[in-house]
């Protein structure tokens, strides 16, 4: 919070002046931003209240989320009314109290006391090298496939979102949607795609983590559909309608990733599974913004990567999920 209040006040001065300075700022809230949501999925658990699950504590805080954007959005566009500098300095204020607030959560969020850390297959053979005796510890490949197969779809649809963010934002600049200018244009994708998120977090949270892995078979599904659609018939509505089915994905199936792994991981490394798995997440966020800056500004071919990417995520975990849905929970790891 601190870091982008601060990097906010080097963006209030770059925006006017145009300074080099504006490239690395605007880099480093995006990086501050994503660390926050890895250590965000990180604390979730440490303060979870006694017989209230990890679905309904993370759709509330991403549905406080949508609602706080819903807010801050016109308070934004009235500021820069009277200046391109004042969205900046409403946003160093709020990242002020932000860090503010982050001051009053309990000691425990910076406790990993009793927890252990959620070690790949990777990281245990670096750890114990190949000639010591395994210590055999609970990680994300040692609870099933469940787990890592919904993580793999939701980074599929994470690097869609990505993709889409960056590769619109550019190409809407170039060829804004008939009759529209091109920040109106943006918007509207905006506009949808938020709506979808705050519609997938509410379908979520009333699910109350029936079925998982099927719902995340199923949303993917309905997202690579719609980007194969879009490809093949590309237009301003059924970019806008792509863009609310990717948010509505992506809410919900992680929301379905939320319960595998409160159902799946144990106790002991669920803090540190929340951290790794978030932070493959954001990753796959970045990655598909990168594909996306790359990607000629042509509108079925950058939407047919996008549905190639989602494909890749699908194919790879389908048959994975299934499996394990009809197993139930005979899969699940068992901690002695």
């Amino acid at each position: 919070m601190l870091a982008r209040a601060l990097l906010a006040l080097v963006l209030s001065g770059a925006v006017v002046t145009g300074g080099l300075e504006l490239y690395p700022a605007a880099l480093g809230v995006l990086v501050a931003s994503k660390a926050y949501g890895v250590v965000r999925s990180a604390v979730v658990p440490r303060l979870l209240p006694p017989a209230f699950s990890l679905v309904k504590a993370n759709s509330r805080v991403t549905l406080g989320g949508l609602l706080a954007t819903g807010v801050a959005a016109p308070i934004g566009a009235g500021l820069h009314q009277i200046g391109p500098r004042w969205p900046l300095y409403g946003a160093f204020a709020l990242f002020v109290t932000g860090m503010l607030l982050s001051f009053r959560l309990p000691p425990k969020v910076d406790s990993a006391k009793g927890e252990a850390v959620a070690l790949l297959a990777a990281d245990e053979q670096h750890l114990h090298g190949p000639h010591r005796k395994s210590e055999k510890r609970p990680g994300l490949r040692t609870v099933g496939p469940a787990v890592t197969h919904a993580l793999a779809a939701n980074a599929s649809i994470r690097c869609l979102t990505g993709f889409l963010i960056f590769f619109l934002a550019f190409l809407l600049r170039e060829h804004p949607m008939s009759g529209q200018s091109a920040a109106v244009s943006l918007g509207i994708v905006g506009v949808a795609a938020g709506a979808g998120n705050a519609l997938g977090t509410a379908v979520g949270a009333g699910l109350r983590s029936r079925a998982p892995e099927i719902i995340i078979v199923t949303v993917v599904a309905c997202v690579l559909s719609a980007a194969v659609l879009a490809a093949a018939f590309f237009g301003a509505v059924v970019v806008a309608c792509l863009a609310a089915i990717a948010g509505f994905a992506q809410a919900l199936a992680k929301l379905s990733l939320d319960a595998l792994i409160q159902r799946d991981v144990p106790e002991l490394v669920r803090t540190s599974a929340f951290a790794r798995s978030e932070t493959l997440l954001q990753m796959s966020w970045v990655l598909g913004g990168a594909i996306g800056i790359a990607m000629p500004l042509i509108g079925p071919l950058g939407l047919g990567a996008g549905a190639a990417i989602v494909a890749t995520g699908w194919l790879s975990t389908v048959r994975g999920l299934l499996r394990s849905a009809r197993q139930g929970h005979a899969g699940r790891a068992r901690v002695a």
